[in-house]
């Protein structure tokens, strides 16, 4: 199965390696990746292009610490929705129960949670993080990934929250002394999985300054748009549709590639869920479409080319077949809804 990651991670990318004496962009583009990627909060890219990236840019311009030098510059806004939930979470705790909940919106291949003390010291717990660039040996990923969380903790529980002591899934390799120089704290190597040794107490401390407001609706984004099962062969083929559809045709062959694999492999998985990749397109086009006839102002001829779709007649009819309205009704609808508590609300129809 291909990871998959927010092309965000490398956001300061670009300037960080011009400033090295390379070329950012060059050096992103020999990767597939490129500048406009980065600077976009949605753009999906293969987890392994970022960190061939990172180690590129770590031997090619000798600096071994490349992967904590970018985490230095990174802001927690790189998580796109999920950081304005976890900036306001109420508690330590429910930020990261927020974090094990929807990080894989920023990496399908990560996984964070509380484990026990790994040097099983009292007054003491674990917060463990998994991530496949350890098991392919990307450890400028794994100085990324390590090196963001620290900055994330700093940013909700203050810049001295307590941390013991890190284990990384790698030896060092840059002295050792620039690790612990970041982190503030000792670091071992070599470890199974990156683990933060923290105080038992952290998880119960407020996070101050957090919305109640903003975590509402934050989290009210993520479960609309994502869901435990974004994990599955289906949800990666809709995140990919959803870049190429108003830029590209979102044909399988496209899409496979965009995944990096066979489209025969894609339609074995997808049959494997129970789907097609054409009822995948169709769902997809159709929240693409309700969105635009909802959200915006566009002409309904704009929104038949951004949908894909050759005429607005085409438009016409797969509107009623979804809604069982024409586009004109979906949108003067909506707009009477945005007014009145009380408008109606219309719903796809059931699918035979």
């Amino acid at each position: 199965m291909v990871t998959t990651a927010r092309a965000a991670s490398l956001r300061d990318y670009p300037a960080l390696v011009d400033e090295l004496g390379g070329n950012g962009a060059a050096l992103l583009g020999r990767f597939g990746i490129t500048p406009d990627a980065v600077g976009n909060d949605d753009a999906i890219i293969p987890a392994e292009s970022i960190g061939w990236a990172l180690e590129a840019a770590a031997t090619e311009l000798d600096c071994p610490d490349f992967g904590l030098r970018l985490a230095a510059r990174q802001e927690i806004d790189v998580l796109g929705p999920l950081a304005v939930a976890v900036a306001n979470a109420a508690t330590v705790s429910d930020a990261l129960e927020l974090a094990s909940r929807f990080l894989f919106t920023h990496n399908s291949g990560i996984s964070i949670g509380l484990v026990d003390d790994p040097e099983g010291q009292s007054a003491t717990i674990g917060l463990e993080y998994r991530d496949t660039a350890a098991a392919t040996g990307f450890a400028q990923g794994v100085g990324l990934s390590s090196g963001t969380i620290h900055r994330a903790l700093c940013r909700i529980a203050g810049d001295d929250y307590g941390l013991r002591s890190v284990h990384l899934p790698h030896p060092p390799v840059a002295p050792e002394s620039l690790y612990t120089e970041y982190f503030g704290a000792p670091v071992v190597f070599n470890a199974s999985y990156t683990v933060f040794r923290l105080p038992d107490d952290l998880p119960t401390r407020p996070i101050t300054g957090s919305n109640q407001t903003l975590r509402t609706m934050s989290i009210d984004y993520l479960t609309k748009n994502f869901s435990d099962l974004d994990h599955t062969m289906s949800a990666r083929v809709r995140v990919a549709i959803e870049q190429l559809i108003t830029t590209a045709k979102p044909d399988i062959r496209t899409v496979a590639k965009t995944l990096i694999m066979h489209e025969r492999t894609l339609q074995r998985a997808l049959a494997a869920e129970g789907t097609t990749f054409n009822e995948v397109l169709d769902i997809t086009r159709r929240d693409t479409v309700y969105r635009l006839l909802c959200e915006t102002d566009l002409p309904m001829s704009q929104i038949t080319t951004l949908a894909g779709l050759r005429e607005q007649s085409a438009l016409t009819r797969v509107v009623r077949r979804w809604f069982g309205s024409t586009p004109q009704q979906i949108r003067s609808s909506a707009r009477a809804q945005h007014g009145s508590p009380s408008g109606l609300r219309i719903q796809p129809v059931a699918r035979d």
